[in-house]
């Protein structure tokens, strides 16, 4: 018992020892550095650099816009300097986007030069326009895409020309599109009558078939890419291409409209009943308003300037910038040379021989 007795008491102690070394090892383990014992009255700790947010609008999320601003603006995140910070938004069209960005819910929009005349010049979507802060100007100019009509195969016998739709109803891509005002100024230079009927683009295929419209517009993006939903509607539904007669693309060659043509193959997966499709183009672009800080815009033209080779080996409707960066900046400002051009990109066209006199610096 004596033993037994002794051997606890030895064990409690023990315990309690460990305890004791336990708490104060902590204790001091976590106990906070000693104060600088002579610190510097006059050492000023800086405040990391507030970053400028630069907000890029573009269409939904299921345009091609929307998709390769992505990668525009991981290039721009990557070369920009540390203090800008790019972030993409949708808009439900790309005149949503427009008109976000000239009230200020935006910097940068995604636009066409189809879309820059109707801006300065206040006529249709755009003719009850008031920005509460400024209009956007020429700025950088990206890829182009045509626009054309297409319909059920099995009613091609009925559409020889795109008279034939004269004021049948037909889906001219979303309203709002770049796409869909291209097709507005089609019908009125050729005196047709624009019977737009909206659906969901998802739903092109269905509307076909069901004849709730009798055509739609398609486009492709430097005469290959279709639109993620074109891409979708030629896989549930045998579509055929209609193509302008040769009167009709006299008559939009009068009217600075000149028609281009795209090979069918490099577009569709399917046969679409021509050798070769007849659309008329519109180039793209990512334009500011005037008041966009010069030095950031004349980076960006330097950076894609730069970049072109590469984002054409990202996706091919980047293919005709990289051949020709400079001359699509000057085909976009030309079809609108009233509508002044950004600081910025003044800047690097001079740099590269590429200005014309005639033109206005946006101020």
């Amino acid at each position: 018992m004596h033993k037994s007795g002794t051997w606890k008491h030895w064990r409690l102690f023990l315990i309690a020892l460990l305890a004791i070394v336990f708490t104060f090892g902590i204790v001091t383990g976590c106990a906070p550095p000693d104060p600088d014992p002579d610190p510097d009255p006059d050492e000023v700790v800086e405040d990391p650099p507030d970053r400028i947010s630069v907000r890029w609008n573009t269409a939904d999320v299921g345009s091609y816009g929307y998709s390769v601003a992505s990668m525009m603006v991981d290039f721009l995140n990557r070369e920009l300097p540390e203090e800008y910070t790019v972030t993409v938004h949708p808009f439900p069209s790309t005149s949503a986007c427009m008109r976000a960005a000239m009230d200020g819910d935006g910097d940068i929009a995604y636009t066409a030069d189809v879309s820059m005349g109707p801006v300065w010049e206040r006529t249709d979507p755009f003719d009850d326009l008031d920005p509460d802060v400024g209009e956007l100007v020429h700025t950088f100019y990206a890829y182009p895409m045509e626009t054309f009509l297409v319909v059920l195969e099995d009613n091609i016998d009925d559409y020889n020309s795109w008279g034939d739709l004269d004021g049948e109803p037909v889906f001219f891509t979303p309203a709002g599109y770049m796409n869909w005002m291209n097709m507005g100024r089609i019908f009125n230079a050729l005196g047709y009558e624009f019977n737009h009927t909206e659906i969901d683009s998802g739903l092109t295929a269905d509307a076909l078939r069901d004849g709730s419209i009798m055509g739609a517009a398609a486009y492709t993006t430097a005469g290959r890419s279709l639109p993620t939903w074109w891409a979708e509607a030629e896989m549930r539904a045998d579509i055929a291409v209609v193509n302008p007669t040769e009167e009709e693309q006299d008559t939009l060659r009068e009217a600075g409209l000149a028609p281009v043509t795209v090979d069918p193959e490099e577009a569709f997966t399917q046969d679409v009943l021509v050798d070769e499709i007849i659309g008329v183009p519109i180039l793209f672009a990512y334009n500011v308003r005037a008041d966009a800080d010069h030095d950031f815009v004349y980076q960006m033209m330097n950076i894609f300037y730069g970049a072109a080779e590469d984002l054409a080996g990202m996706d091919p409707g980047f293919g005709p910038l990289a051949d020709d960066f400079i001359g699509m900046q000057v085909s976009g400002i030309s079809a609108n040379p009233d509508v002044p051009v950004h600081s910025g990109t003044a800047e690097f066209l001079q740099e590269h021989d590429a200005w014309d006199e005639a033109w206005i610096i946006a101020e």
